[in-house]
């Protein structure tokens, strides 16, 4: 984990704030454990999904949530900007449990890369995360995402509006919604790592089929032979990066 202002004022030598990323959910559509897993376990049981239960989630890397991703932005001065990439079902669990551990104060935008029901619903929690000294949030889709994604949100008191004589405005986030122009594409094979060469991979959307150890120790091997790192991440990894 990063270094904290704490950290920095107590100790002259610790490195200055950095740009990081935080893994919020690392998971599947369905989340880790398996729900059907454990109210109809099979014979005999599944490991992965039971295993995510022996142990807390914050010790527990085959416990994930929906995939979300936080990017902390450190500007030049050492202001903090939060950009929030997907929420899920889980959204809620994730503040809950990564917001607080590492200190994540708001969220200032948020990017949707694709149209899931979860999404969309799960959007009426942003208005508690706005940075209160700007009130508004940018919310932005990619082109794969529906046109009608802002018609399907069913709270319009996010989305700013023209107000009436008279009428104040509603101290909640509002959402100021933009397009970008370049979509995502996605990975989802390791012939595609390598085929773009990273300096270094961390995979996401793990379903129950994937023990975190166990085929971390097979990624470890492949990375050592194709000369990629390339491993599983998990919820509530936070890695320092440069921006």
């Amino acid at each position: 984990m990063a270094a904290t202002a704490v950290e920095v004022a107590e100790n002259g030598n610790a490195d200055p704030p950095r740009s990081s990323l935080v893994f919020l959910g690392t998971g599947c559509s369905s989340a880790v454990p398996n729900a059907m897993c454990l109210i109809q376990p099979s014979d005999p049981p599944c490991h992965v999904c039971s295993q995510s239960l022996a142990l807390p989630p914050k010790q527990n890397p085959n416990y994930r949530c929906n995939t979300s991703l936080l990017i902390d932005y450190c500007g030049s001065e050492g202001n903090h900007k939060y950009i929030l990439i997907d929420v899920g079902k889980t959204f809620r669990e994730q503040v809950l449990r990564w917001f607080t551990f590492h200190k994540i104060p708001h969220v200032d935008s948020i990017i949707l890369t694709h149209e899931h029901a979860g999404m969309l619903f799960l959007v009426w929690m942003l208005y508690a995360l706005c940075n209160p000294l700007v009130q508004q949030m940018t919310l932005i889709q990619l082109p794969s995402t529906s046109p009608k994604m802002q018609r399907r949100v069913k709270f319009p008191y996010l989305v700013q509006k023209k107000l009436k004589p008279g009428q104040e405005i509603r101290r909640v986030a509002q959402l100021d919604w933009k397009i970008i122009e370049n979509d995502f594409f996605h990975l989802q094979t390791l012939d595609a790592v390598k085929r773009i060469c990273p300096k270094r991979a961390l995979l996401i959307g793990m379903t129950h089929e994937f023990d975190h150890h166990k085929d971390n120790e097979f990624l470890k091997d492949w990375s050592n032979r194709e000369g990629i790192p390339v491993q599983l991440a998990y919820d509530g990894l936070r890695i320092s990066i440069d921006l």
